[in-house]
């Protein structure tokens, strides 16, 4: 008697001819969470626009195209959206299967940036350049940490006990150290983020959790202490604590950021028509400081239009998480929530002071092409997680 075929494929058993359902007629779409899916598709369309609005100006005035970065930006959507497509065919238990696979890539990754292949951008080396394309293996590997924490955790079944939470921390050490060198103190709080909420939805004892708070405080006194940050992360921390000082040196960024937002007012002075901002006031408008770019040019009504975005992309998460068939989907969904609540709040946060600048994209808004593929892939794990394919 002969096997089903797997991607349909008819074979014969006994007499009779069975068609196999292909991998695609197989994903129950109608189930699909539309919402989630239509938030994703608002979200980038409305990064799309503001990074066309916020970079346009500046490339009229060098010459350059003015579509130049909205094309690559709209590029990086196209296959961000192919890329969410193909986790959700991969299914849950599929991930489970690849998430050492997909660390050890991961590492491996970073191992590259760290040669002489990596490439250095104002003094990060961060980036391994593939032509016209820059791949930036540090926001991969975000979700290589969730792939690996989860499958972890999960087998805790509810219980980490300390020797898991140690193994947990590992997890995270090791590519957190690579991505120190770098350095991306941003990335790296990411992880430590995510880190934090999976413990936390796994189960850990608040014991274990106010432990590792009092090492962390510890640790990072620590890093003040011996001197290991380099100067200018050193001083944007020093211009958070106290953001009235140098305000044309250490504060200037959050200065001009502020200045930004402020002169929106309610409803904005329009697309294209924002003067810090397009006057290149506001350094890296198109990117970590993206969110002044919103500010000025579409007001507080703009602003809280996408936050409200946002609340729905994290509402739709947290309910895919609490409906998941078993514990590893709910850490999945988890680190996706915890890694996207933390960008968006220190991205838009340091904006307007109540966070330090760090060189956190907001996701789905700020141009960046790995930033963009990591943002589609995490919305790619949680439809997998919602669909319940395991």
């Amino acid at each position: 008697m002969a096997s089903i075929g797997t991607f349909g494929r008819v074979e014969r058993i006994g007499r009779r001819s069975v068609e196999r359902p292909s991998l695609t007629s197989r994903i129950p779409w109608r189930a699909l969470d539309l919402p989630l899916v239509l938030t994703t598709l608002a979200l980038t369309a409305f990064g799309n626009l503001i990074v066309y609005s916020a970079s346009s100006p500046d490339l009229v005035r060098r010459g350059a195209d003015p579509r130049a970065l909205l094309d690559k930006q709209l590029l990086a959507s196209l296959v961000g959206l192919a890329a969410m497509m193909t986790v959700l065919l991969f299914g849950v238990r599929r991930l489970r299967a690849i998430a050492p696979l997909a660390f050890g890539a991961g590492l491996l990754g970073l191992l590259v940036v760290l040669s002489p292949v990596g490439t250095t951008v104002k003094g990060a080396q961060r980036w391994i350049n593939l032509g016209s394309f820059q791949l930036q293996p540090s926001e991969l590997m975000k979700l290589g940490v969730i792939l690996a924490l989860a499958v972890l955790l999960a087998n805790a079944r509810g219980y980490p006990r300390l020797l898991d939470v140690g193994r947990a921390i590992g997890i995270v050490a090791v590519p957190a150290a690579m991505i120190y060198f770098q350095p991306d103190l941003g990335t790296l709080l990411v992880l430590l983020a995510i880190l934090f909420g999976m413990l936390v939805v796994a189960g850990t004892s608040g014991r274990i959790l106010a432990s590792l708070t009092l090492v962390g405080t510890i640790a990072i006194a620590g890093v003040f202490t011996l001197d290991l940050l380099e100067d200018y992360q050193r001083a944007r921390i020093t211009a958070f604590l106290d953001d009235t000082a140098d305000p044309l040196g250490a504060n200037y960024n959050l200065t001009q950021a502020r200045i930004a937002i402020g002169s929106g007012q309610i409803a904005g002075k329009g697309l294209f028509s924002g003067s810090q901002t397009n006057l290149d006031f506001v350094p890296e408008v198109h990117t970590d400081f993206i969110f002044t770019a919103v500010g000025e040019q579409l007001g507080f009504l703009g602003g809280i239009g996408l936050l409200t975005l946002f609340s729905l992309y994290l509402w739709r998460a947290v309910r895919i998480a609490l409906a998941a068939r078993d514990l590893f989907g709910t850490l999945l969904a988890s680190g996706v929530i915890a890694m996207t609540a933390f960008q968006v709040f220190i991205n838009i946060g340091m904006t307007i002071g109540i966070s330090p600048i760090t060189g956190i994209p907001l996701p789905f808004v700020s141009y960046g092409g790995t930033a963009m593929l990591t943002a589609y892939l995490a919305t790619g794990i949680l439809l997998s997680v919602q669909l319940r394919r395991t």
